[in-house]
């Protein structure tokens, strides 16, 4: 708190309408928007200010950005399933069944049996024994992280986790020791040399650069040094493995071998939430400890009915997973062959690789010039000097729109050779 909150108390007037509110407004004015406001002045000179946009209309790829029609390659809809024609019927058929919110949390009254039903069928769906339904991924990574460790513990997760892995790492207060990217020899000696308890976070696709974990070298040193994995697999489940099953089973990797998987629902699923499978026992204790879930109201059930609908589209629809991986190989050989740098990612995710943030948004804007939506990704949701732009391919895209983009790009490629380029 400011320091001159503490005399602005010898200001308050009891028959002054909402004298505290009035004074907060007048303290914070003078001591502390300045620093706002300079803060944000700093973010955007250095081409790091983040702004929303308001779309109208589904979610696909054809949609309406601030009023103008653009087509859309930086969505996590890689199945094309968000404004599924099923789904939405599946939504609306359960309304009167279900009503619209849930109420309660779930150890109140809003465990429905919707949700119930979509426990079972995400534990059939990813081989696991149990699951539970949390609200959101980010939800879902902060409750079972700071259950699963604490005082005394200590998690090792890979740089390049997500940040709701590092917010988990950090509310869990547990010793957090961070290994580099994707080194197994690296965490495997920390492992060695640490006692007590262990718990190995890593994410199984990677949001920002679209590469898969080591999997079944992980799996292996943590047996080897009995340490607990998890893998939070928001971008694989949907996408990769046999039906869809993610990167655990595409690695055939048991629940023994990943007693901790954690998935989101909003992405290649289509809908929103997110769950973590594993044994009965630890889904038992998650109840009990996780707090995320524990102490918010539970997502609406007719939601749940939904996801259940368009879980069942993807075990069954190989042909959108394949669509997609068609669009990525013909999308990597042209974007190459233009001289434009890629990371080594076979998955929807396919950044291309900047550097400067002025340069990233310079070309992010000159695509949105030409009718396409690409964002552009700066630190810190990057490292430093690792700009990019994160396309993003879904099943609803045509060869046609690919071909769009690729002719955009190659129109828009010597904006990389021009420093401090604007478009």
């Amino acid at each position: 708190m400011c320091a001159c909150f503490g005399p602005s108390l010898a200001l308050y007037n009891p028959g002054e309408p909402y004298p505290l509110v009035a004074r907060a407004y007048e303290l914070i004015s003078r001591c502390t928007v300045r620093d706002f406001a300079s803060e944000l002045e700093q973010r955007k000179q250095a081409g790091l200010y983040r702004t929303r946009r308001l779309i109208s209309g589904p979610q696909q790829p054809a949609l309406v950005s601030d009023g103008k029609p653009l087509l859309s390659f930086c969505s996590n809809d890689y199945l094309g399933l968000a404004s599924h024609s099923g789904n939405l019927d599946a939504l609306r058929n359960a309304l009167p069944d279900t009503g619209l919110g849930g109420a309660a949390s779930h150890l109140i009254c809003g465990h429905h049996e919707a949700h119930h039903e979509l426990e079972q069928r995400l534990a059939r769906f990813t081989g696991r024994s149990s699951a539970l339904f949390f609200s959101t991924g980010y939800m879902a990574n902060l409750g079972v992280i700071s259950a699963l460790a604490g005082r005394g513990d200590t998690i090792f997760s890979d740089r390049l986790n997500h940040a709701s892995i590092i917010d988990g790492c950090i509310l869990s207060r547990a010793r957090v020791r961070r290994y580099a990217h994707g080194d197994v020899v690296a965490l495997e000696a920390m492992l060695a040399e640490t006692s007590g308890h262990k718990l190995v976070v890593t994410d199984g696709v990677f949001s920002m650069d679209g590469d898969i974990a080591p999997l079944v070298e992980l799996a292996r040193v943590c047996r080897a040094h009995d340490a607990l994995l998890a893998v939070d697999d928001a971008h694989g489940i949907g996408v990769l493995g046999p039906h869809g099953m993610g990167s655990a089973m595409e690695a055939g990797l048991s629940e023994q071998d990943v007693p901790v998987l954690i998935g989101t629902l909003g992405k290649a699923v289509g809908t929103s939430g997110a769950f973590v499978a594993g044994p009965e026992l630890l889904m038992d204790y998650l109840v009990q400890k996780a707090r995320t879930y524990i102490y918010t109201t539970a997502m609406p059930p007719a939601l749940a009915r939904a996801t259940v609908a368009s879980i069942d589209l993807i075990e069954r629809d190989d042909a959108r997973r394949a669509h997609v991986m068609a669009l990525v190989d013909r999308f990597r050989a042209e974007a190459t062959a233009m001289g434009y740098e890629l990371m080594p990612s076979r998955t929807p995710i396919q950044p291309i690789m900047v550097g400067g943030n002025h340069q990233a948004l310079a070309l992010s804007q000159a695509l949105e010039a030409r009718g396409l939506l690409v964002s552009a990704i700066r630190p810190p949701t990057v490292p430093d000097g690792e700009a990019r732009l994160r396309v993003t391919f879904s099943a609803a895209h045509t060869m046609e729109d690919l071909e769009q983009l690729l002719g955009a790009l190659s129109s828009c490629r010597e904006l990389l050779t021009q420093e401090g380029a604007e478009v």
